[in-house]
């Protein structure tokens, strides 16, 4: 009874693979002729004026779905450019926290970020130890 259960099973399975399969089949022929049916020469060039329909271009090829492509965050905020940090950025931080600003005063200053600001005070050796 069981087993006869189980051969239903496996049949049943087979059917819905062979379907799934016919399914995409058909589906991928359709997408292969939209650029055809529209008037477009290329898949590319069909890709393209959708893209530009939608105000949106074509994925390109290496870059994941879904990516971010400028430089802004998924919350829509910009992300902060990579500072370079010169021997020039060095001597400024040094004079800085000579003249007595802070850690925070400097970073704005500079336009850099609090971290790099604090690592580069204790390279130059102006941070005390605990």
């Amino acid at each position: 009874m069981v087993t006869d259960k189980l051969k239903e099973l496996q049949a049943t399975r087979v059917k819905l693979a062979t379907l799934e399969k016919s399914i995409a089949d058909e589906l991928n022929k359709e997408l292969a002729s939209l650029p055809a049916k529209y008037g477009f020469g290329s898949a590319s060039e069909f890709l393209d004026a959708v893209g530009a329909a939608t105000g949106a271009s074509a994925p390109r090829r290496g870059r994941r779905p879904g990516a971010v492509k400028s430089a802004k965050k998924a919350g829509g905020k910009k992300r902060r450019t990579r500072a370079v940090i010169t021997e020039d950025t060095r001597a400024q931080v040094k004079k800085l926290v000579d003249s007595g600003k802070t850690g925070a005063e400097i970073a704005a200053t500079l336009k850099i970020s609090l971290p790099s600001v604090q690592n580069i005070k204790k390279a130059l050796g102006l941070v005390k130890k605990r």
